[in-house]
């Protein structure tokens, strides 16, 4: 039933990308002057999860290898790396120059100044969850590097600016905004269309099927993509020459799962703590989240700090926050108020 498995993985990157053709040209547009030996300007990407912000990243820095011998491209996912050092290892490392750095002993400054002294090709880095990093100076470090080309892909400008310093918010400013909005069932539809022609046999699923995944979906592709992907697997698994309505149904349910653990897997240490207290209290303001993550925590972060911690796990559908900013209060998301498969 699976031609092609790698099509239907959450990171794969397509050769032709669907309803992205705006987004891709802008972004193309700003790595242009690399292709004449150019330095180019920080693009800053948004939108919610799903809508394809790493993807189009990704795409448009394969297109530009493709173009030009000498560009290196390098990822990092600020919400693994969320450190300073991790971060600033993570590039050196994939420019492989971290043979002698020590995770434990070596500065920072000398990350910095290794990177200062890279005299290879121009490489393009793109910081994933930018807005996830404990210290936003490396995108300074980076901003300042003319051999660097930065890619910030966030869910909000907003709480990547609220981060960072006045020197860094007002280059960031006027940087090159490229802005997702969620996909339409109908774009939805094609995506998954798309996936299904590569990644699987013929007539293995209906067009009802997929646009019904697309509605579930709810304008997120990962989600989609997710449930297509758990219904194929299992489908293969138990031996049916097609994917069935009962196994769509325990895909979605699923799928969902299994993107809520990976979420839950990915928090920081402290974020993971926040999480626990709406857990355990919710509802509850962030007044009290912050008092008693307080008292759980040896080196607490700021209030301003924990609020966006919140809103990240709420735009990853971790907890959802009724009321308005004075009387706010966070708790778990209802998995079952979740759009079923219909």
């Amino acid at each position: 039933m699976i031609r092609d498995a790698r099509v239907l993985r959450a990171g794969f990157v397509p050769r032709e990308v669907e309803h992205r053709d705006a987004e891709v040209n802008h972004l193309s547009s700003v790595l242009e002057p690399i292709t004449n030996g150019e330095p180019a300007d920080t693009a800053i990407v948004t939108g919610p999860s799903g809508t394809g912000k790493t993807c189009i990243s990704q795409f448009v820095t394969e297109r530009l290898r493709e173009e030009v011998l000498d560009v290196e491209t390098t990822y990092v996912n600020c919400w693994r790396n969320y450190t300073r050092f991790r971060t600033l290892y993570q590039i050196l490392d994939d420019l492989g120059t971290t043979i002698d750095i020590h995770r434990q002993s070596t500065p920072h400054d000398e990350l910095v100044d290794r990177l200062q002294q890279h005299d290879g090709p121009r490489t393009v880095v793109i910081l994933d969850e930018v807005d996830q990093l404990e210290d936003p100076s490396v995108i300074y470090d980076l901003h300042s590097l003319p051999q660097f080309a930065i890619i910030c892909i966030a869910n909000k400008e907003e709480e990547l600016f609220s981060r960072v310093d006045d020197r860094l918010v007002s280059r960031l400013r006027s940087s090159e905004h490229v802005r997702m909005d969620k996909y339409h069932d109908e774009q939805l539809y094609d995506i998954l269309s798309a996936r299904a022609k590569w990644g699987l046999d013929e007539d293995v699923i209906t067009d009802d099927q997929l646009y019904r995944i697309a509605d579930a979906g709810a304008g997120d592709a990962r989600l989609a993509i997710g449930i297509l992907r758990t219904a194929a697997g299992k489908a293969d698994r138990e031996n049916h020459e097609r994917i069935t309505d009962d196994i769509l149904l325990d895909a979605a349910e699923d799928a969902r799962a299994q993107i809520k653990q990976k979420s839950l897997d990915s928090l920081t240490p402290h974020q993971r703590v926040v999480y626990d207290i709406v857990r355990e209290h919710g509802p509850v303001g962030p007044s009290e989240i912050h008092e008693r993550y307080s008292e759980d925590v040896d080196d607490p972060r700021t209030k301003r700090t924990i609020r966006t911690y919140l809103s990240k796990m709420e735009q990853y559908n971790l907890l959802e926050a009724e009321g308005t900013s004075r009387d706010r209060e966070y708790a778990l998301v209802d998995s079952a108020a979740a759009s079923p498969i219909q």
